[in-house]
Parts: C-alpha cells; sequence; structure tokens
C-alpha cells in the first residue's frame, strides 16, 4: 500500500525574497463555510487603493502559508503597486499538501479544501473592497493542483490563474492524497475527456472561464512533464483552441524557456530541463493577471512589463566547503531513500536525506523539518 502522502515540493523556502514586505500576514477566521478547516492568511500593503485586485497564493505539499509569503515576491510587488491584496491559504492536511482528489474539492460549493478557499474570496470581496472582477489564483506543485480545481469548479469567481508544476484538474482524482498515475505522467486521455471534467466542476455553468498559464519543466519527476501535455489537451479543449500554439516564443521569460500562447485565454511554458522546483515567475504572472503590463489593461495601473525574472530565482542557500561522501549524491529535492528505493541514499551538501514516510526520503534544507 503507497502513503497517503508522498512529498510534493520546491525549494521555495531556501529562496527568501530580497526585499522583505513592508507588512505582517494577517489571520482572518470567520470568513464562512470552511469544511475542512482551511486556514487563511492576508497581506495587504500600505496604502493599497480602495478596489484592489486580489491574488489567492497556495503553496506546495509540506509548505505553509507563511512559507510562501516569504518564498515569493507576491507580497513584496504588492508594496511596489499598491494595487492587490494577497491571501495565503493554510493546507488543513497534516502533510500540507491540498485536498486535489475528492469529488467534494472538484465541485461547485460542495466541499473540499475548495470550498474554504472560495468562502475566503467572498468574505474578502465583501469586506475588504476587492474588485470581484480581478479575483486571480496562483500556486507551486499542490498549489498549482488547486489553482487547477478552483478554475474548474469557481469560474464565477476566478478570472485568471496561473499554476507551477502542477497537473491537469481532476487528474489526481481518487481515494488518497497521492495519484501514481498521474504523478508518473501515465495518466492519458483524450482532449474532449479532459475539458469534460472541467465543465463537470460546476454544472450548468455556462459563463467565462478564466483564462489559465500552465509552467512546467521538461526534467520534473516528482510531477511528470507529460502532465504539461495532458494540461494543454484539457484547457484548449475548455476554450475551444486548435491542439497547436498560435503563438511560440523562445527563451520567454527567461533563457531556455519556451511560451507557446494557444489563443488569448490560454498559455503553456515548459522550462527546459528546469526540475520540479521551478522557479515562480511572479512579475509574469502579474501581467497574465492584468495587474501589470499591457496583456489584459483591466484597471488603471501603469507600468512596463519586466524582461528578468524574479530576484528569489537565483537566490541559492551557500554550500559549505566540506568534502563530499563517494559515490553518488541525490540534490536539493530528490528522493534519496525508501522502501524499494535504489537510487543516491546521500545528499549534496547542505542538504540531508529526512524521511517523509516509510516509502520516500528526501534531500532537505535542514531547516525546513
Amino acid at each position: 500500500m503507497l502513503s497517503l502522502l508522498k512529498l510534493v515540493t520546491v525549494s521555495l523556502l531556501s529562496a527568501v525574497g530580497a526585499f522583505a514586505a513592508v507588512n505582517q500576514l494577517q489571520q482572518i477566521s470567520n470568513f464562512g463555510t470552511n469544511p475542512t478547516n482551511v486556514r487563511m492568511y492576508l497581506y495587504r500593503p500600505p496604502n493599497v487603493v480602495a478596489n484592489p485586485a486580489l491574488i489567492v497564493a497556495m503553496h506546495y505539499c509540506t509548505g505553509t502559508a507563511q512559507a510562501y509569503f516569504s518564498g515569493t515576491q507576491y507580497a513584496n510587488l504588492a508594496d511596489s503597486q499598491r494595487s492587490f491584496i494577497v491571501l495565503y491559504p493554510h493546507a488543513p492536511d497534516s502533510g500540507g499538501c491540498w485536498d486535489v482528489h475528492t469529488n467534494a474539492t472538484f465541485t461547485h460549493n460542495a466541499g473540499g479544501d475548495s470550498l474554504g478557499i472560495a468562502s475566503a474570496v467572498r468574505y474578502a470581496i465583501a469586506n475588504y473592497g476587492v474588485d470581484a472582477n480581478r479575483v486571480f489564483a496562483t500556486g507551486t506543485s499542490s498549489g498549482a493542483m488547486m489553482t487547477n480545481v478552483l478554475a474548474g469548479a469557481y469560474p464565477d469567481l476566478f478570472k485568471a490563474g496561473a499554476a507551477f508544476a502542477g497537473v491537469p484538474y481532476a487528474c489526481f482524482s481518487g481515494p488518497g492524497m497521492w495519484n501514481n498515475e498521474c504523478a508518473g505522467g501515465t495518466k492519458s486521455m483524450s482532449a474532449q475527456a479532459w475539458g469534460d471534467l472541467v465543465r463537470s466542476g460546476y454544472p450548468g455553468y455556462t459563463g467565462s472561464r478564466p483564462r489559465m498559464q500552465i509552467w512546467h519543466g521538461t526534467g520534473d519527476t516528482t510531477l511528470n512533464y507529460r502532465n504539461h501535455a495532458e494540461g494543454i489537451k484539457q484547457w484548449t479543449n475548455v476554450f475551444g483552441y486548435p491542439s497547436t500554439p498560435v503563438t511560440t516564443q523562445n527563451n520567454s521569460p527567461v533563457s531556455g524557456w519556451t511560451r507557446e500562447t494557444y489563443g488569448p485565454n490560454f498559455q503553456a511554458i515548459r522550462a527546459q530541463g528546469v526540475p520540479h522546483n521551478i522557479p515562480t515567475q511572479e512579475r509574469d504572472v502579474l501581467d497574465w493577471f492584468g495587474i501589470t503590463g499591457n496583456l489584459f489593461p483591466i484597471d488603471t495601473t501603469t507600468g512596463t512589463t519586466p524582461t528578468s525574472t524574479a530576484s528569489t530565482t537565483t537566490t541559492t542557500a551557500t554550500t559549505p566547503t566540506t568534502t563530499q561522501p563517494a559515490g553518488p549524491l541525490q540534490t536539493q529535492y530528490g528522493q534519496c531513500g525508501g522502501q524499494g528505493w535504489t537510487g543516491p541514499t546521500q545528499c549534496t551538501a547542505p542538504f540531508t536525506c529526512s524521511q517523509i514516510n516509510q516509502w520516500y526520503h528526501q534531500a532537505s534544507p535542514q531547516f525546513i523539518r
């Protein structure tokens, strides 16, 4: 029997923002129906506009709201833009993963973690003056999966999503938190079947769908890169786009990455050679959401589209000058042990092999555990 939890995480905790956010997270409670007790934290920059946009930013497995707050640039950019606020949900699961496998979470107002997040969005619209036409979702790994879930189950709330290293909507469906078939990239369906799953998230809904942007590293072995192709099938079907991109941009937004645009509401970006810990591209996400740039000029915020990546993507932990053990070494967030594992069991410095469960040990920064 496989473990209910298999770690799905990225190196965000080791990439702390170059600039500390001005304010701190504020926990909010009593925000509405919340069947799984998702905790919710709000970031409001100083002097934010009266009717700000809202970004829901969701962490990876083993992560926390605080970790995603400090490990990404959304709060810092909120300080500089002053045109949006950020909700950081905190998963109730003991392993820090989101419920992206139950019928309840897949279905509009039916329950699961997704309903708690939707309730917090409705609360923010009612109590913080959020512009209901500018509500967005983004996340990494498990948080990217939840981004897809929210886009399918709550298209009435969200206007756009950006998912980093996730899987298609409902790909993880099943009795347990982990789905080997989907994670391994062996779950393949027709575009119509994938699209039907999204449409089943809110039966009878006929309104517009949130535009979607999916990002994936070709070297991802935790949530196999083949899921990227399945996600393309899914969202091109939802939007009625052709299966081949209308435009392809090389080295966008960074060298070695390729941006494929299938229509005005869907982009897919592949990061050549990048493993599961894909760096988030916060500034590009803000452009996709229409908060900055000229792609979707919904508000009056001005600014130019940056051509460089967020500074967090190059921040790394200092490597001690110790002698490495002989033999093959596992790199950060790779598997380094567990029942049946035959690969490397020692890690590159400064990481240590941490037991997640009996089937899965991982090369992790010591301060995470």
